[in-house]
């Protein structure tokens, strides 16, 4: 529970808006950077899927 070696996310950003959805996706980065670990991320938004 301290240390998960994967992170599964579920629509993370799907109920924000799309200001905060923007600055949600850069910790998103941040936190994957920072912690070097597998992060499985769904969505069904093309354009977050993308990014």
């Amino acid at each position: 529970v301290r240390e998960p070696k994967v992170f599964l996310m579920d629509e993370p950003l799907s109920n924000l808006d799309a200001k905060l959805r923007v600055q949600m996706r850069a910790e998103l980065s941040k936190l994957h950077n920072r912690l070097q670990t597998t992060i499985i991320y769904v969505t069904h938004d093309q354009t977050e899927a993308m990014t």
